[in-house]
């Protein structure tokens, strides 16, 4: 596998394990971070063996989001010119944003298995994967606005389709904390584990399970799902209709058909 300075990667079962890996550091989101997570997914993406993704952090906390030493570097490039400045802020934020559309974009499921501080950044960075899930000690917030700015890269723009409207107001206009039992209440997470340990066996043994599954539906099943919430009812029913036509005609089908019927556990090819 490839060596990254913010993460480790490692692929075994068909399951993609995307580590943060700044333990020292709460894992915050320095330079590294943001370049190097494009070049994972897409390589997540681009290799059919991966099935599915987990996405976790090294050491006792998720994220304490972006690493403020990167804003201050970013502050120290501004000008007196504000066209200038906003030219070149405006051009920082689109590339961070980019860095988390690789994993919304990403075909295979992503898991995020969240423990201890999952804040400002951290935030924007689950609300772009399939499912969440956190240990008891997970701790939530959308810290921006205690910083005076609003969130950019994403939270409030995924998020109130996660959780709601009104209740994803409430924690961008407060910054409160959400404990973990809130999170699961609200709908943030699908479960909660005791432990991190327990929280990375219960997810591994999920994305397992996914990765079990035909990769050509899976892949049809995210496509589907990721084009309903960005369109009319209407148009995503035209687009699995013109998908299916193709798709249905996949050896995978009769794979699990015959497995079915012999009560047998079906392998697909990747």
């Amino acid at each position: 596998m490839t060596e990254y300075k913010a993460f480790r990667v490692e692929l075994a079962d068909k399951i993609a394990h995307v580590q943060i890996n700044r333990p020292e550091k709460l894992n915050a989101m320095n330079a590294d971070f943001w370049k190097e997570i494009i070049e994972i997914f897409q390589w997540a993406d681009d290799t059919d063996e991966v099935r599915a993704v987990v996405l976790s952090g090294a050491g006792k906390h998720f994220s304490a989001g972006i690493d403020l030493a990167l804003l201050a570097q970013a502050g120290s490039r501004l000008g007196k010119d504000v066209g200038r400045n906003a030219r070149a802020l405006r051009k920082t934020i689109l590339e961070l944003q980019g860095s988390f559309n690789a994993v919304d974009n990403c075909s295979k499921p992503v898991l995020a298995a969240i423990q201890g501080y999952c804040i400002g950044g951290g935030i924007d960075l689950i609300s772009a994967c399939d499912m969440r899930y956190c240990s008891a000690d997970a701790q939530f917030s959308i810290k921006e606005i205690d910083m005076g700015m609003a969130a950019d890269v994403g939270t409030l723009q995924r998020l109130p389709r996660l959780i709601g409207d009104g209740i994803m107001r409430e924690l961008a206009y407060t910054g409160r904390n959400v404990d973990a039992e809130e999170a699961r209440r609200i709908g943030l997470v699908n479960n909660v584990y005791a432990d991190h340990s327990a929280l990375l066996d219960g997810v591994m043994g999920l994305a397992r399970q996914i990765a079990s599954k035909s990769p050509i539906a899976i892949r049809g099943t995210k496509e589907m799902i990721r084009f309903a919430r960005d369109h009319r009812v209407e148009d995503g029913l035209e687009y699995i209709a013109t998908w299916n036509a193709a798709m249905l005609q996949s050896a995978d089908l009769q794979t699990a058909m015959m497995a079915h019927m012999s009560k047998k556990n079906p392998e697909f090819a990747d």
